[in-house]
Order: C-alpha cells, then structure tokens, then sequence
C-alpha cells in the first residue's frame, strides 16, 4: 500500500481528538509490518499518551522492524509524558514517515534528527498540506504566538445578519446551530462584542452537541455589561473573561470581580475601543490557540479591517430581508482591486443554508 494511504488512515484517526486534545495538536500513528497494520493510535485526549504511544500499546506483534506512520514529527522532549522518539527508538522501529515536522520551536526537525542519528530512516512530507491543515491552530499559534481566528455568522443572501429593528431569530436554519455548537466545542475561546450581549443575552456554551464549553471573551471597552447576564451568572458552566479599557467603572468592575469574573484592562485602540491584536496577543500568551468569532456585525468589520481573521465560516440563508444590518460594515475600500480576498476551501448544504468556508488571504502591505 502506497505511504498515502497509510497516512491518510493515520490522520482519519487523529481526527478523532478534535475538540479534546487542545493545546496539544491532533495526531494519528499506523504501525506496519510485512505490509500488515499492527497497530494504531490516535491522542485521545490532553495530558493523555500521544498518538505513538497508543498505536504501540495497541500493536499486536513485535515492533521490532516496523515502520511508523505519524501525522506530525513525534515530540523529543519531556512534557505531559516521556518524548516519543525515546519510545520509537526502544522499540526497534526502523523508519518513522511523518506527514509534517512540527512547527513548535521545542521540536521543529530536532526529532527527525534525533531518528536519524539513531539509524532510523525517516521521510518527511507525506500528504503534508493535510497534515498542517488539520492542525492550522497549532501552526499559526507556535509561528506567531497569536491564536486562528474564525469568523462565523449567518446571512441572508442579501447580506443582512438581522433585519432593521435588529431582530435575527433565527436567520440560520437549525442544523446550522448545531454546527455552531459544534465549533465551540472545537474552539478554545468564543468571541463576541457588548452588542451581541445586550442584544441577545446568551449563554454562549455547548448545549447541542456534546463537548467542552470554551472560555467566553466578551468586548466591552466601558463595561456596560448587565451583571444579571447570562455569561456573568454561569460561570460554573464555563470561565467568561472581559476585555475592557481604562473607561471602565470601577465599582462595577470590582463588582464583576467578586462575581468571579476576570477582567482584563486592555489599551484602547484608535476609535476608544478594545485594541484586538493587544487582546489577542494576550491571549495567545495564556495559551489560547483559536478563537471562534460569533459576532456582531462591528466586531467582525473591525478584525477583517485589521486583518486579524484567518477564517470565515458563513451560513447563507435562503431569505432575502432588504434593508437591515449588514453582516460586514466599513472597510475603507475605495476600489474593488483593494478587497479583501478568500479563498474558498469547503462548500456545503447544511439543513436549508449553504455554508461557505474560506481562508482570508492576508494583505501584504
């Protein structure tokens, strides 16, 4: 059997750790000898063995020979548990094929090396544009230590996320909000403006899927968040963190605080608002490595102007509103040469919607 379609069997399993293994990436291994697959594993889950150490638990005969198949370079140093490549090595394993080398500074080709000093073959790059795509998290986390960010909302196919008077219950068909419950729970934090608070109240957890809730990031640069809403009074559910600024009141953010609220100062930007790459770099220092974006309207222009969203995750409903709130606002583009460009990766139907993701090309200047 060709290299690919062991690596493609290895990362259908690492796709099993999505929402659990964060902020350790997902990964597969297939062990095989003679031509036979004597093994598998994937990483269930963080602070569990890594998907090497399980496929060689569950290998049914002798590693001794064998050839390792791993979605990303295994580890080499001492973390959560043992580095990989140690077991590789008493294993006997003779050639190691790894679909990407890790881009954690800690790792990145240290272990191919390793492998190799200890006689072991090793081929690197095997269906590894799946392999990075897989785990696009973990790579824009550890090449610029700020999290991927997605942008999800839902649309008419006019363009508007609510209609004039603000209403937008419900645009997006049900299993269309199913499969946001199901990108929170793939998500390390869920984003959303004041706006989105005042307007809609919500809880922002998983409820319709089953899976972790992530953090709540709330903006909110002078704190004119209700402390009877719902993500200030659940937050035995999930953490709620809100971004703020020097216009703050005090009293009502000692407040927050004694209701177990953590909220961060952060600077303002050029409009008096929360400054995002300020917010997100802190994040990302707490070890936060993607962030879903669910709104509004105002937060989602102001990170597609800053050139701050990665990805775009958008339900086109098959309704038409006419005049209404438009799902992007003022980007300051003078010239259809100037627009932001995506590229489109996945188009789908999900219950009555049309569901479009797409990478957002960077600006280069």
């Amino acid at each position: 059997m060709p290299d690919e379609d062991y690596m493609k069997q290895a990362l259908k399993l690492a796709r099993k750790g999505l929402g659990k293994t964060s902020p350790n990436p997902m990964v597969g291994a297939i062990i095989v000898k003679d031509n036979q697959i004597i093994g598998q594993g994937y990483h269930r889950r963080y602070g569990g063995n890594h998907a090497e150490i399980n496929a060689f638990q569950s290998a049914r005969e002798s590693l001794n020979g064998a050839t390792l198949f791993v979605t990303l370079e295994p580890c080499c140093y001492h973390g959560k548990t043992p580095p990989c490549v140690e077991a590789i090595i008493q294993n006997n394993i003779s050639k190691v094929v790894i679909g990407t080398l890790d881009p954690n500074p800690r790792v990145n080709g240290r272990s191919v090396a390793i492998l190799n000093q200890h006689g072991i073959e090793t081929k690197v790059g095997v269906l590894e544009a799946e392999c990075r795509d897989l785990n696009e998290a973990h790579f824009k986390y550890m090449t610029t230590g700020l999290p991927l960010v997605t942008l999800k909302f839902a649309q008419t196919l006019d363009g508007r996320i609510a209609t004039a008077t603000g209403d937008s219950k419900w645009i997006s068909s049900d299993k269309f909000r199913r499969l946001a419950h199901q990108l929170r729970a793939t998500n390390d934090a869920v984003m959303v403006g004041i706006d989105t608070v005042l307007a809609d109240n919500p809880q922002l957890t998983v409820r319709l899927v089953r899976g972790r809730n992530p953090t709540r990031v709330i903006l909110d640069s002078k704190l004119r968040i209700p402390l009877e809403a719902k993500v200030v009074r659940s937050q035995e559910m999930a953490p709620t963190i809100i971004a703020t600024t020097s216009q703050a009141n005090e009293k009502k953010l000692a407040r927050l605080r004694e209701a177990g609220i953590e909220v961060l100062l952060i600077q303002e930007d050029e409009s008096g608002e929360v400054d995002l790459r300020h917010l997100l770099s802190l994040l990302g220092e707490r070890g936060t490595s993607s962030v879903l974006v669910e709104g509004g309207a105002r937060v989602i222009t102001s990170l597609l102007r800053q050139n701050l969203a990665d990805k775009v995750i958008l339900a086109i409903a098959p309704k038409i509103i006419g005049k209404g709130i438009e799902a992007v606002g003022e980007l300051n583009i003078k010239e259809v040469s100037q627009a932001l460009k995506l590229s489109f990766s996945k188009i789908y139907r999900v219950g009555e919607d049309l569901v479009i993701e797409a990478r957002v090309i960077p600006l280069t200047s």
